[in-house]
């Protein structure tokens, strides 16, 4: 085989990869479009340039660790905008709108970020501190704090919650604490009541919520001296889904046996009789 019959062989070859490449990257570049500008009617809020810009640097950093470590599945297009932004942001709606308010706000069991993240981007003035037992997460949580340029704003911790909520540093100091998809109603609550403020509220972020969900949380509410304030519904944009808030606020300080000792909560749910004869 002569060079240019090498040559003549090779050009076809070159010129469909390229196209290939240029496709993969047309359809990655897709998967990181900014929404369309309805989408944030939902919330009566819209991001400004810097914020949004900052939500599609997130995306990208996120689908990039992800591959690194399993982090979450919703990452693109629609996935991330309505799974993961919006749903972060719907229960905050009246914080939006005062994004000058200063509060202190903690999100437990913060996973991939959500919904921390996002709310440190929505809220200027938020000092946020994100909570994970597993290091692997909050090391690329640090760094991409860093990437967002929140990091100053941002306080990361790998810990345990049930041992955050008697760090004297923590307890009882926040405006907003906050848990999305972390586990059943009453040990949520166990993990966040002890952290809030006497004028704070705790948010449960719930999918599904009935009757018996609500009977079972009330119960766990009243060792923890605690109430339910509001429960919302809310219907996430292209039909994503129903979502519910679970609003608590407590009545008097909680006493200092709560949270109990790591593991217990999730094993022995406050409410229940075993419970009950035990502590």
């Amino acid at each position: 085989m002569t060079f240019w019959q090498s040559q003549t062989i090779k050009e076809p070859l070159a010129k469909n990869s390229l196209r290939t490449a240029e496709a993969f990257n047309m359809s990655l570049q897709s998967c990181f479009n900014k929404p369309n500008d309805s989408l944030w009617e939902v919330l009566h809020w819209h991001p400004s340039p810097s914020q949004l810009e900052q939500f599609v640097t997130l995306q990208k950093l996120l689908n990039q660790f992800n591959e690194q470590v399993n982090l979450t599945r919703l990452l693109k297009k629609d996935d991330y905008w309505v799974g993961q932004i919006i749903d972060s942001l719907w229960p905050l709606k009246n914080e939006l709108n005062s994004p000058e308010k200063v509060l202190n706000c903690i999100d437990v069991g913060t996973g991939c970020g959500f919904p921390g993240l996002a709310v440190a981007i929505s809220l200027p003035k938020a000092q946020l501190t994100l909570v994970d037992s597993t290091r692997k997460k909050t090391s690329i949580l640090k760094t991409i704090s860093t990437e967002l340029g929140l990091n100053s704003r941002i306080n990361i911790l790998t810990q345990r919650i049930e041992a955050t909520g008697h760090n004297l540093t923590y307890r009882g100091k926040f405006d907003l604490a906050m848990a999305r998809a972390v586990a059943d109603a009453p040990v949520t609550a166990e993990y966040l009541i002890p952290l809030i403020k006497p004028s704070g509220k705790a948010f449960l972020f719930k999918g599904r919520w009935n009757q018996i969900d609500e009977k079972e949380l009330l119960k766990a509410l009243a060792p923890l001296k605690a109430k339910i304030n509001r429960v919302q519904r809310f219907e996430l944009p292209l039909n994503r889904g129903t979502r519910h808030l679970i609003c608590l606020e407590a009545r008097s300080p909680c006493p200092t046996t709560y949270p109990r000792p790591i593991g217990i909560p999730n094993k022995r749910p406050l409410g229940f009789q075993e419970v009950d004869n035990l502590f």
